[in-house]
């Protein structure tokens, strides 16, 4: 199982500023080991974010995206007490989903 996704929304007027934190290698598959063998693509390839289970946006990353990426948005509605998802899946299959309150 992978670490938890760091989520942390703030309540700012009419929206909420929302930073995410989340715990990933993500190996491009150009590097090599001490063996000199490569190293295997491992990486995030979609991440979704939703306010209250409806869908905010969603993106896609790749290879060039660096180790334990981070996101830092607002969200537009967004009010104390509000629900922020973040679900990724990356190249191997491996999925989380993590959720937050907004403060």
């Amino acid at each position: 199982m992978t670490e938890a996704t760091r989520i942390r929304a703030q309540s700012a007027g009419d929206k909420a500023q929302v930073r995410v934190l989340m715990n990933h290698d993500m190996e491009t598959g150009l590097r090599k080991d001490a063996a000199g063998k490569l190293i295997p693509a491992w990486y995030i390839q979609q991440v979704d974010v939703t306010h209250n289970g409806k869908q905010v946006f969603s993106v896609e990353c790749g290879t060039a995206v660096s180790k334990n990426p981070f996101l830092a948005f607002s969200v537009k509605g967004a009010k104390a007490g509000d629900k922020i998802g973040v679900a990724w899946r990356d190249n191997r299959g491996v999925t989380r989903t993590d959720e937050a309150l907004v403060l």
